[in-house]
Order: structure tokens, then sequence, then C-alpha cells
């Protein structure tokens, strides 16, 4: 199996972290964004949507979408630890939630924030007057997605979806590392937000780190440009 990806694309870095967890047999295969790579006809023929993540099967079937390639892994791969994506029916309905939720809140707040602010992306002509217009209602959501984490999908439990970790987790800490990098400290007071990040972290490394290596490159500048 071969698994497109590039580490500045969120999705990928929550399925590069699964994938390492898991020890499943794929060839990696990073996409260079920034050069366009994904825009050639070469890689429309991989995936149509032109996009990272995605993989392609030993027999060449292929496959888009993060939530839909976690998905078929947990049913391909018998050994993976049910806790990621529960076979039981609640605690699966309960993971599938968050997955379903995040798309229009964690994602969408997060990662066109993050596009406004660095002007890069299909959001980067409205970037011009970044206090007006786009930016204030995407810092609304997001902020409002934060406050969502922090205060109902944590409430009493130490995972989003229970007391273990699932993908649910992964995906959603690789999303709030977008704002991390336009020098917006999504911690300040949010305690539990904090707190079940570096539980995430701790469940997921040395893989967690080493997927945002260049991520926290860029939240380094991006805080020293701020003092």
């Amino acid at each position: 199996m071969k698994y497109y990806y590039n580490l500045l694309s969120q999705p990928s870095r929550a399925l590069y972290i699964f994938l390492k967890l898991n020890n499943i047999p794929v060839e990696y295969k990073d996409v260079n964004l920034l050069n366009g790579d994904h825009l050639t006809d070469e890689f429309r023929e991989i995936n149509r949507f032109q996009k990272v993540p995605c993989i392609v099967d030993d027999d060449g079937w292929k496959l888009a979408e993060s939530i839909a390639i976690l998905r078929y892994l947990m049913s391909k791969y018998k050994n993976i630890p049910d806790h990621f994506y529960p076979s039981e029916i609640r605690a699966r309905a309960a993971v599938d939630e968050y997955l379903e939720w995040q798309h229009l809140n964690t994602r969408l707040g997060c990662a066109i924030y993050f596009q406004i602010k660095k002007k890069i992306g299909p959001f980067a002509a409205i970037s011009e007057n970044p206090n007006e217009g786009a930016l204030p209602i995407f810092k609304f959501l997001m902020e409002s997605t934060l406050e969502a984490i922090e205060t109902l999908w944590l409430r009493g439990k130490k995972f989003l979806c229970s007391d273990e970790i699932s993908f649910a987790d992964i995906i959603a800490a690789c999303e709030i590392e977008q704002p991390r990098m336009t020098g917006y400290d999504i911690f300040e007071n949010r305690p539990k937000l904090k707190e079940w990040y570096e539980r995430v972290r701790a469940a997921t490394n040395p893989h967690y780190d080493e997927a945002h290596v260049i991520v926290n490159k860029i939240i380094a500048r991006s805080q020293k440009a701020k003092l």
C-alpha cells in the first residue's frame, strides 16, 4: 500500500501518526504541496480530487479522504487496538459523532483562520485587510470550537469520546496545531484543552512530535515574532 501525504496537511499528519503507531505496512510518498505536485496530471491519476492524504492499495485500488481511509484501515487490519475506532456500536458512534462534527467546526475554523492569517491557500485573496471581512468570522468559529472542546467534549473524560484515546483525538490535535502556527495561543484560559493535548502527545509519541517537526519550527518562529 502507498500512502500519499504531506506533513503540512493536518489530516495527513493524523493518518501518518496512526499508521506509525500501529505498524501498518505502507510505502510513504511525500507530495510536495508547496511545489504544486498535487496539481499535476500525474497526481490526478492517483487522486482525482488532487489532495492529500490518499492511499493506493497493493492491487491499485485508490481511496481519498482521511476518515474514509481510517475506516478502511480498521476493516483491513485486524490487529489495530480497538480503542482507536471501537467495534462496540455505541462506542464507535461516539467517535463518529466527533469525526462528523469536526468537519464544520474544528477543521473549518482552525484551517481557514490559519489560511487567512498566513495569506495562503484559496482564502489568501480575502486576507489583504485581515481585521475585516472573513477573519473575525472564522476567529469566532475557531474560538467557539476550542471552547466546545474545553467545556463539552472533555467534560468528565480524559479524551474526546472516552477515557481511552481514539482517532478522534489524533485528528483533533493535528487540527488545532494550525492556529498555533500564526502565533495564536489556543491554550490561554483553556486548561482542560492543554491537559488533553499533552495526553494525546504522550499517548502517540514519538510519532506525534515526528509528524510535527516542521509545524513546531513554524510555531517557534511565530512565537518569536510576537516578542
